[in-house]
């Protein structure tokens, strides 16, 4: 039991009319008596409210929780008997989270066999699994002098996934022009790699494309339909390592990488290619490639929670694990934050990666670096701080052209850039053929 704001009140205003009997004696009787009957109030009052009430709160929130997006949270109370009840509510949300709605304090007297149902809302600022605390009541004695304080509900582990609404944003589909994570793709009608069926030539048709024979069948010109290759693999090998922790917004570079993965799985599943993905760097998971829709649901399941460690990335020995599990040949995607000394260890990895399989390298480079560079130069510290990132760009950027000799297909970009990057490579591959 706490005192409540009336009952401090109480005890003010009886505190400050105690000046008077120290100014008038004959008025001592008088305060003795007003502060035995707040005394007894008080005891009366206290010994009300020391009966629990039975009173129930049920938590209903979204089954899955997306990372940095507002949802609506409900709770419902329930008061089986006894007294009308006064009271406010507070949800022990995950620390860290944002919130706005609570505390909340009931307008009305919660009454027996009634039930009230109030909301509130709460962001997730990060992915992974996440702990309620049970519900905490303060319930006002009758007379409101006191407050009970009360927990009731249960505790429970809820998951906050990547925001994938508003990475599938960034796939728009028309009839004649696909824009994929900011990449623009105009279809090319009847041209690509695998043969699909046979049809009226078509105006803008390329002669290639022409059946010589059907069309002397039919009298009437009919061309060859090609749609792009399916049923490939692609393996994402992830970087979970110290690098990723780096941070140029509210977000790191892993969860741009995440994001990144995330819409090309989506992309690639559409075209009907097999998703896999091998996590290194502090943290090995791996998940087979795998077909369709359940594919999707099952990256989200395995990636979800994964946070970036504090492990040195071990390049080498990522890819040889890649290369015992990987038997069939495969779009290697390697996501990760290279500096200038990594390239004695991913050369030889990339080496052995491309020997059997194609290969995209992507490295996320820090948008903080190049503001700096190009940040107007006044002062002696400014001067300074400009030379040292210009010298370590051209370092890096130097280490990383020999290493795009080792692969074919080397991305190096800010990590707003990186979804746009990977749809398109990987889209420009499919029309190619080499995949």
């Amino acid at each position: 039991m706490i005192p409540s704001r009336r009952l401090l009140l109480l005890a003010l205003a009886l505190g400050a009319l105690g000046i008077a009997p120290a100014l008038r004696p004959e008025l001592a009787a008088i305060w003795s008596s007003l502060a035995g009957l707040l005394l007894l109030t008080m005891l009366i009052d206290g010994i009300r409210g020391l009966r629990p009430p039975d009173v129930s709160v049920n938590r209903h929130h979204p089954g899955a929780w997306s990372q940095g997006r507002w949802h609506d949270c409900r709770l419902s109370l329930a008061l089986a008997s006894g007294r009308p009840l006064r009271l406010e509510v507070f949800d022990h949300y995950p620390s860290g989270w944002e919130m706005r709605g609570l505390p909340h304090a009931l307008q009305a007297p919660l009454q027996p066999g009634h039930s009230v149902e109030l909301s509130f809302g709460l962001r997730p600022p990060q992915r992974g699994d996440h702990a309620f605390g049970r519900c905490e009541l303060r319930i006002s004695s009758p007379w409101g002098l006191w407050q009970r304080r009360q927990w009731t509900g249960s505790a429970e582990t809820v998951r906050v996934f990547p925001d994938f609404a508003r990475i599938l944003h960034h796939s728009i589909h028309a009839t004649d022009t696909r824009q994929q994570g900011g990449v623009l793709r105009r279809r090319r009608r009847g041209e690509g790699t695998d043969f699909h069926q046979l049809r009226e030539y078509r105006q803008g048709d390329s002669l290639r494309t022409i059946d010589w024979h059907a069309t002397a069948r039919f009298q009437k010109p009919i061309s060859r339909e090609y749609q792009e290759e399916r049923d490939q693999q692609i393996i994402f090998l992830l970087d979970c390592s110290r690098r990723m922790q780096a941070q140029d917004d509210e977000r790191s570079h892993f969860d741009h990488a995440l994001d990144a993965m995330l819409l090309l799985a989506w992309t690639a599943q559409k075209q009907g290619d097999s998703i896999g993905v091998y996590t290194f760097g502090g943290i090995e998971r791996w998940l087979a490639p795998m077909k369709g829709r359940a594919a999707i649901d099952r990256l989200l399941q395995g990636v979800y929670d994964l946070q970036p460690t504090l492990a040195i990335p071990d390049y080498l020995a990522a890819t040889e694990r890649v290369l015992e599990k990987a038997r069939k040949r495969s779009f290697i995607v390697l996501l990760t934050n290279l500096r200038d000394e990594d390239e004695s260890t991913l050369a030889p990895s990339l080496q052995l990666l491309n020997e059997r399989h194609l290969t995209l390298c992507a490295s996320l480079r820090e948008v903080a670096l190049d503001r700096a560079i190009e940040a107007p130069v006044s002062t002696f510290e400014g001067a300074l701080r400009h030379a040292a990132g210009q010298g370590y760009q051209q370092a890096r950027r130097q280490a990383l052209r020999r290493l795009g000799v080792r692969t074919r297909e080397f991305l190096d970009v800010t990590p707003q850039q990186l979804p746009a990057a990977l749809v398109n490579n990987y889209l420009k591959l499919k029309e190619s053929g080499q995949l």
